[in-house]
This record gives C-alpha cells, structure tokens and sequence, in this order.
C-alpha cells in the first residue's frame, strides 16, 4: 500500500507538529487485498459509515459524535428539554474538525483507487460504489459547513513528500462553494447509486434526501445570516449572498420531490379516528426496521455496538442499576405547540377558570386527554401509563382549603419556591408519605418526581417517550445497554424539507403551485399524527407554522438545534430565556388535581451567543496553517 499520511487536514499543512507517517509492513492487507473482492469493499465502507458524523444517541454538544457517555442532551439546548445537567445555552465543546478530514481523506482514497481495480466487477456495482464514497464525503462535508462556514476542498488524497509543504496548506472555501461540492457529490451519488441497498447503507434516494437536507440548509443561511467574513480575495467564508436563496430552495424542493412515491409515512397500524391507534403507530415507527419511511438509519446491536438511551431518559421510578433516569424532560414550551388541550387565546395551557382559580381534574392525565396522538407518543404526560404502570409526576400535595376554588400559589413569571404553609412536597425520591383526609397515604411527589433538590426526576413535568424501548426489562435500563435503531433520515424529514422549501419560493414570489404543495404535505404530516387539519391553503399564512409542524415532527431527533441556528432565530428566543414548565398538585381537601404553569423553578437562564452561529475553528489548526482564517468574533 502507498505511504499514506493518515492524519487530518490540520496535520497535513502543519508537518511540523505531525510527523507520523503510516508505512505498513508488506504483511499488513495492502490494495490489492481490499478493492478485488467485494467483501473487502464492505469492510472498507463499513468503517466509513461507522465514522459518519450523525448526531445520534451517542452525541451531545460537550462530548461530540459517537461519545459513550451522553448526559448533555441536545435538546436541552434547544428549548426542547430541561436537563440537570444542561441549564444554559452551550456552543459545541469539541473539535469535529480534526474528525471530518480523516473521513474525508478515506472517501477520497477509495475514489481514487477503486477505479484500478474496475475490471473485477460489474460496471453498476462500481458505480454504486463510487456513489457512496461521494455520499460519506458529502455528508462530512456537510457536517462541517453547517458548523464552520467555509471549509477547505479537498477532493483528492493529499500526500508528503509528493506534494509541497505549501501545496497542502489547502485555504478555505467560500460557505457557498463548500454547499454547491456537497450538491454535486449527491447529484454524482444519484445518478449512479442503486434503488436499493443493505440496511444501515445509502441508495440513490438517500442521497437525494441528503441534498434537500443540505440545499435547505444553505438557502436558510443565504436568506437569514447575517455574520460575514471575507479573505484576502473577497471569498465570502461566512455567508452565502442572499441571491442565491431561491436557488437552494429549488434545489431542496427539486430533490425532495424525487423521493415521492419510492417512500411514504408509517402508517402500519394507524386508524382514521382512533387516538390510541395512531400514538402507537407513531410509537411503532421508531422500532419498526422495516418502515417504509426509513431512508437510512444507524444501527446497533448488544453487546458489540451499543448505547445508553434508555438508561438516562426512563422516568425515576423505571430507573435501572445504573442509577440514572429523566435526563430529557420536555419543556411546556414545547408541550404548547401540540393540539388538543385546553388552552388561553395565546397559544398557552389553560389552567385557570375565568376567576383565575385553578381548574381541577379528577384523574391526573385527564388535562390532556384529547391531545394530538403525536404528542402523547412523544412526551410522557403526568399519570400516563409507560411499561404498564401509571407515571408518577408531581409536584407536592395542596393542603389548604379548596372552598371557593384555588388561586395561584405564585404571581405569574416568579421562579420562587413554592410556599412551605400549604404544599408537602419532597426533595427525593425517599418520601414520607402523606395521610390524606380519607387516611390513605400518598407520596407527596410520586415515585417520578418533581422533586425539589433531585436531578433525576422530571424537572418541568413531564418525561419523554420518543425511542424509549416500550417493554425494555427494568434489569436491562443500564448505560451501554441499549440498542434499539437511530433513523438518521426519515421521509418525514424530507417532506418538512419540501414544505418548508416550497413555502419559500412562495414568499419569494417565484409562481408555481408552492403554497398548495406545502399546505398538501404539512396535512399529510399532520394527518398521520392525529392532529387537526389545516382547512385551506390560505390558513398556511406565516412560515412559523411550518416550522412548528417541523418541531413538533422531528423533536428529540437532534435535529431542532441546527434548524433555529440556520433560522437565525435562536439568539432571539434564547435572550435571558427561562423555560417552562407545568407543575401537577394533588389538592388533598378535593380529592381532585390541578396544574401550575410556571418558569423553570431552577431560574435556569439561556442566552444564546451570536458568534456561535458559526462555530470556533480551533486554534491548533490555524497555528499550523496562515491560510485557515478564524471566524469572526473569536
């Protein structure tokens, strides 16, 4: 095998502080071994799709992709979540840079030697090959832009001492240019990839799905950024000129509509009108493999590939050995953009009658009894049953008299504790019980929590459902336990890309048929969730619903983070932002629960930092290359 430098870019234009060269003894597999046989090319691709930088169950903000220990939840970041261990706003905290170029390096070796071994095979599995080398190389790629800006191109295997010090000093590319090589490599991967492939592996449709992924992407950026840098020769590293956002856009809508027909939504045991049959369809469809909506997906298998999803996310009182649980717990924010709850003519829970007393329920999950099925197979609500037992969540028992009704234990927006004189609560999991009127005994704060100085309970009310195995034994809720399968790309995803896309080129004015195909795919999303219709093209009045139907869709998929940053919107709603939560109390004297919507009692504030919008590039790569200019405000 050739001298190869397998290191990352950064290393490549600073030999100085990079010396060591790979030159594998003549034992070692070489060339010839790997790309004559076709299993040799599985392997070889394998590797590349386990290195592929997706933002799964094993990656958080602090600790980065493919990380064994995720107890930094993106979505805690994101507004999404509350979590005890995330409780402000973050930018990334690890260098993806040195890790993309490797991978990089691998696609271009496998594109540059494959072809001197074409002989051996048929001329459509070597271009289904080279399709998918370009498509990890795209997907890198993409990772890195949406990161960093500009990025340096390299298309082809850099080597020393063959090629100069200087020459392998590679300068970055315009954000633009980085977005339009990452177009043309899933346009190569389409057009020579196959309809269909093994599972955990890209076809042609994947590829198509990644492209309106990215050019979606980069249309958001040209439309909405507003942070500039240009080098010595006017390339804009950072930001794409706002001209060019209808030309994203098309592209976005153009390769998501290549997807129709070839998938379609789960939809396996879904039912018109029946609210329990379509949440466990929507539950199934994260379990189900063989999904017609799955485009690619990651897989895992105990013990050899494995994570922790379930052990950090099950409610308290399903806690494993481990000892951890309600790393995740979904804000009320998020709550509130589902339908079919009671709610203020602002869009907010109803939890006061017109007199301002609380309103009271006789069963704990009876507040959200109607809710959208998307939602309760989304979010587990207080009282709901997971694994067959009633989820225990709530904040403390009301002890006063109910006569004449229960106002407001706070004034609205306070943070305070609760007071002291007329609620019982608990600050963990080991309670004393409470004797109610009627003698029975009840744990002021359920076995789920909320307690008041124990982060692992549901700290805003609620837990979440979404890819929690539903019938996962209490003895195998352990970290690097779990191995249920993470999709990676949806056709959900591709038709919010397509609906947001068209509504684009709608308010751009571009003609066409844009408004009525976005009205037509949001109902579809919403109609397979159990949500109510929107009535007419005309209700699709502001782009706001199309993006909450894309938060409600793709929530704890990891994906919301990127979006609000594309947006350019996240500095807005992170500016001292304290999140929501809903605080169930059982009133004792009643016998009847009611609800408390307040700020996080934690005054958890989150301020988003603009310089963020574009990630640091680190300082470690710039020391070893003039050429690599940092990005502004660092």
């Amino acid at each position: 095998m050739k001298k190869i430098l397998q290191l990352s870019i950064a290393c490549m234009i600073g030999l100085a502080a990079c010396t060591d060269l790979d030159i594998p003894p003549m034992n070692v597999i070489q060339d010839k071994d790997v790309f004559t046989t076709e299993g040799g090319i599985k392997i070889y691709m394998a590797r590349c799709y386990s290195e592929l930088p997706f933002e799964d169950f094993r990656y958080s903000p602090t600790r980065g992709t493919n990380h064994f220990w995720i107890i930094n939840p993106t979505s805690a970041n994101t507004g999404e979540a509350l979590s005890r261990d995330l409780t402000s706003a973050t930018a990334e905290q690890f260098n993806f840079w040195e890790r993309a170029y490797p991978l990089i390096r691998e696609a271009n070796y496998f594109l540059q030697t494959l072809p001197e071994y074409a002989n051996n095979f048929p001329e459509a599995d070597v271009n289904h090959w080279l399709g998918e080398a370009r498509f990890v190389r795209a997907v890198t790629y993409m990772a890195l832009v949406k990161r960093y800006g500009g990025v340096p191109i390299v298309d082809k295997v850099l080597n020393y001492p063959e090629q100069s010090i200087e020459e392998l000093k590679t300068p970055r590319a315009s954000e633009e240019a980085v977005y339009d090589f990452i177009a043309a490599d899933l346009d190569f991967a389409y057009n020579n990839m196959k309809e269909t492939s093994e599972l955990g592996r890209a076809n042609k449709y994947a590829a198509a799905a990644f492209k309106s992924r990215a050019m979606l992407y980069a249309g958001s950026i040209a439309k909405y950024n507003q942070v500039q840098l240009f080098d010595g020769s006017q390339n804009r590293l950072c930001g794409i000129p706002a001209a060019k956002a209808n030309t994203y856009f098309k592209a976005a809508h153009d390769a998501a509509m290549l997807l129709e027909g070839k998938y379609s939504l789960y939809k396996k045991t879904w039912a018109a009108g029946d609210k329990e049959a379509q949440m466990q369809n929507y539950i199934n469809l994260f379990f189900d493999e063989s999904s017609p909506e799955n485009i690619l997906i990651k897989g895992y298998k105990y013990p050899e590939s494995v994570h922790g999803y379930d052990a950090y996310n099950v409610p308290r009182q399903l806690m494993g050995g481990n000892g951890y649980s309600s790393e995740v717990n979904p804000t009320l924010n998020l709550v509130e953009l589902f339908d079919g709850f009671p709610k203020n003519a602002d869009g907010t829970i109803m939890t006061l009658d017109a007199s301002g007393k609380y309103i009271l329920y006789d069963n704990l999950p009876d507040i959200f009894a109607n809710a959208e099925p998307r939602l309760r197979a989304t979010v587990i609500v207080p009282g709901d049953m997971f694994k067959n037992e009633s989820i225990e969540i709530w904040r403390g028992i009301y002890t006063s008299s109910v006569a004449g009704g229960i106002s407001r234990l706070l004034p609205e927006g306070s943070t305070a504790p609760y007071p002291s004189t007329n609620i019982v609560s608990s600050p963990n999991a080991q309670q004393t019980p409470y004797t109610l009127p009627n003698g029975d005994k009840m744990n002021p704060a359920g076995r789920s929590g909320v307690f008041t100085a124990d982060g692992t309970c549901a700290v805003s009310g609620f837990s979440v459902r979404k890819y929690l195995v539903p019938d996962k034994p209490t003895a195998e809720v352990l970290e690097n336990r779990a191995d249920q399968t993470w999709i990676e790309m949806r056709y959900a995803e591709v038709l919010l890309n397509r609906a947001e896309a068209a509504y684009e080129l709608h308010l751009a004015g571009q003609g066409g048929n844009y408004l009525q195909d976005a009205f037509t795919v949001i109902n579809e999303i919403r109609e397979r969730a159990g949500a109510g219709l929107l009535p007419s093209a005309a209700a699709l009045d502001d782009i706001t619903i199309v993006r909450n139907e894309r938060r409600k869709e793709l929530a704890f998929e990891n994906k919301i983070w990127w979006d609000l940053k594309r947006w350019r919107i996240l500095d807005k709603e992170q500016n001292g932002t304290v999140y929501r939560t809903l605080m169930p109390f059982y009133a004792a004297q009643a016998g009847k629960w009611f609800f408390d919507a307040r700020p996080d009692e934690r005054n958890a504030r989150y301020t988003f930092d603009t310089r963020w919008y574009y990630q640091e590039i680190p300082g470690g790569e710039i020391s070893k290359s003039q050429n690599l200019i940092q990005n502004p405000g660092y």
